[in-house]
């Protein structure tokens, strides 16, 4: 994906004159680790109150060791789910109430952890 524009701000409580703006790639400020980072649409809404809906687009990065809170993406048996990690109870816990715990049996992995969600706002 080629560069756009960044604009050095804008305020949200008055206008402001705007600059002519400087070449911007995302991808540079949202992936730390380009070699271990993937990103994985959500589907489902068993973490809608962590903020991640169906449809956004989670950024996951595979370098950082997951802590306690932290939300990771897990493979278990042949399936894949966001959930946060609860390292002390070795499980992974959704946001929504009307789901529950999955315990970590030898078939989970943690294959990385989320540090950005990209959703829409509309």
């Amino acid at each position: 994906m080629p560069p756009t524009t960044l604009y050095s701000s804008v305020f949200a409580d008055s206008p402001t004159p705007v600059d002519n703006g400087e070449a911007f790639d995302l991808a540079d400020h949202l992936v730390r680790h380009p070699q271990d980072t993937f990103f994985v649409k959500v589907s489902g809404d068993s973490m809608d109150e962590a903020g991640i809906s169906d449809g956004d687009i989670l950024i996951v990065d595979r370098s950082v060791e997951p802590q306690t809170s932290n939300i990771v993406v897990a493979s278990i048996g042949d399936g894949f789910t966001v959930k946060r990690f609860d390292r002390g109870r070795l499980r992974l816990v959704p946001a929504n109430p009307n789901y529950t715990p999955i315990e970590i049996g030898e078939d989970a992995r943690i294959c990385g952890v989320v540090v950005f969600a990209i959703h829409p706002l509309t």
